[in-house]
């Protein structure tokens, strides 16, 4: 610490947050009084050890564990930058965490990593009922950061994801680290509610209200009051029961059937679907003004071959679940893991999940080798020749692999450039949208078309 002036060594200290100074080798040369708590050491013992041997409790640098590292951005590019990890504290405990790294020279001449650590919550926070979400993936982090993030306010969420991402486990994380997490959680998956039963189970109805009524009963809104009501594949909600779904969300009454007295209900709405709203807009399918009362924030869930990192653990915690948590919890050997890392899941979770049942069982020994690991031969074939190509399962093959010439074609032209456009302007559509001359629900069309993302 002899390089540093007691003025910035003061600084440090004065952080309320975890603050550390870290040299290009990795190895820490200061840290404040919060850092050396949290890790449970004291300055001496801080002094000279490796960062990700404090923090990740690992030999390697977290790039190597396929984390976005700060210090290799800081010393690369000399500028500032913002990440999320996982750190684990002195009980060994995994926290998540937002990383700023900033550039510092120091008085010697030398640049130094200054990294501030913002505790996001526990990992356990993630938990759910029926599983946890589990990641440190840099996908898995920064989605569950963003829904951290929009849990805060009670503006309307849409999840997009494909089937099987676990659009159900991030409503209810939602839920639960919203203001409304102590209130009712309701759920319902609109694809198996019957067309003629829609307004009854969403806004309940009086006795008698129809041939065999013989009760009144509560609806979803009614059920849901105060908390969070999730619809899970609202694109199937049918067109004549779309328009009523407005009003409610717009002004939170409505009526059950067969009652003549307006009701309230104060509802979070939260909804989700795996297919693109605004092509069934086009269609005719979905109302225009619905879908943009519902889409106040978007959020799109990583696949689970765009966080491929993420399937030992998720694997390991799928395993727990199946042996009912007891004590014999069925293990993977190096050659199953490899096998399952191998896969593409067009499933994702929930195929794991179905991959993971069927091992357990032929296992036997509760040892689970790669014999084990049994694919649906079909989806296994598309996807060791996606891999032998270098091509995600579900997304066409580029012109040459179908035995056309490599050049490029108008839609891929047109996903370049509008890629490269989001990249420069920050990812916002607006003003991409004014420099292709399209309104801005054009954009976001095409975005979900080519399978873009962006952020505002």
């Amino acid at each position: 610490m002899n390089d540093f002036s007691l003025d910035l060594q003061s600084l440090i200290n004065i952080q309320e947050n975890p603050f550390v100074l870290i040299d290009k080798d990795y190895r820490v040369v200061s840290a404040n009084h919060a850092y050396c708590q949290v890790y449970g050491l004291s300055p001496d013992e801080v002094v000279g050890r490796l960062c990700h041997e404090i923090s990740h409790h690992s030999s390697v640098p977290c790039h190597e564990n396929g984390e976005v590292c700060p210090h290799q951005k800081v010393f690369a590019t000399g500028e500032a930058c913002q990440v999320l990890h996982i750190h684990y504290d002195n009980h060994n405990r995994a926290e998540r965490v937002r990383l700023k790294g900033y550039p510092i020279l120091g008085r010697d001449g030398c640049l130094y990593l200054g990294e501030a650590i913002m505790p996001q919550g526990p990992s356990e926070n993630l938990n759910c009922d029926e599983m946890r979400m589990i990641g440190h993936s840099p996908a898995f982090l920064e989605c569950a950061d963003k829904l951290g993030r929009v849990a805060e306010s009670d503006a309307p969420i849409l999840l997009y994801g494909e089937s099987g991402v676990g659009k159900e486990l991030a409503a209810e994380f939602v839920h639960k680290q919203s203001t409304r997490g102590d209130r009712p959680y309701v759920s319902v998956n609109c694809a198996a509610i019957a067309e003629s039963m829609f307004e009854s189970e969403f806004f309940g109805h009086e006795r008698g209200a129809f041939t065999g009524c013989i009760g009144r009963k509560q609806g979803l809104f009614e059920l849901a009051d105060g908390g969070t009501l999730f619809l899970d594949e609202i694109g199937e909600i049918p067109l004549s029961m779309q328009p009523k779904l407005l009003r409610v969300l717009e002004t939170g009454e409505f009526r059950r059937v067969g009652g003549t007295v307006n009701l309230t209900a104060d509802v979070r709405f939260v909804s989700a679907t795996n297919r693109n709203l605004l092509e069934r807009v086009d269609q005719g399918l979905f109302r225009e003004d619905l879908y943009y009362r519902i889409a106040g924030i978007d959020v799109t869930l990583p696949s689970l071959r765009e966080r491929r990192p993420d399937i030992p653990a998720l694997a390991d915690a799928l395993l727990a679940r199946i042996s009912g948590g007891g004590k014999n919890v069925p293990r993977l050997s190096a050659g199953a893991i490899s096998r399952l890392m191998s896969y593409d899941y067009p499933g994702n979770v929930r195929e794991l999940r179905n991959v993971l049942q069927k091992a357990a069982a032929l296992s036997g020994n509760g040892m689970i080798h790669a014999r084990h690991i049994q694919f649906d031969s079909q989806n296994e074939g598309k996807a060791q020749m996606a891999t032998q190509v270098g091509i995600p399962v579900g997304h066409p093959a580029p012109p040459s692999i179908l035995g056309t010439p490599s050049a490029f074609s108008i839609k891929e032209m047109e996903i370049r450039h509008i890629g490269e456009l989001l990249e420069q302007h920050g990812g916002h559509r607006r003003t991409v949208a004014d420099i292709l001359g399209i309104s801005e629900r054009t954009l976001y069309r095409k975005l979900n078309r080519y399978g873009l993302h962006s952020e505002k």
